[in-house]
């Protein structure tokens, strides 16, 4: 029979998981974000200030998953 308590390397799987999630709420935030942003038709300064404000959350979720994505991996591999 299996042990039943969780090692390291669940615990590193399931909080790679858990930031990859987290990572893609925030992607898919900014694609909304954009979106909307693109649906109001604003002109070319407007729009350039929504896409700066988007662009270092959509840097900082995509390395999230990443990273996540990498913990997922490497617990794998380790377990």
């Amino acid at each position: 029979m299996e042990n039943e308590t969780s090692s390291v390397f669940d615990i590193v799987i399931w909080s790679g998981a858990a930031l990859s999630l987290l990572g893609l709420v925030g992607l898919i935030w900014c694609i909304l974000k954009v979106s909307r942003a693109k649906r109001a038709n604003l002109d070319d300064d407007a729009m350039r200030d929504v896409l700066k404000s988007a662009l270092p959350l959509n840097l900082g979720a995509l390395f999230l998953s990443v990273i996540g994505l990498m913990m997922v991996i490497v617990g794998i591999f380790l377990a």
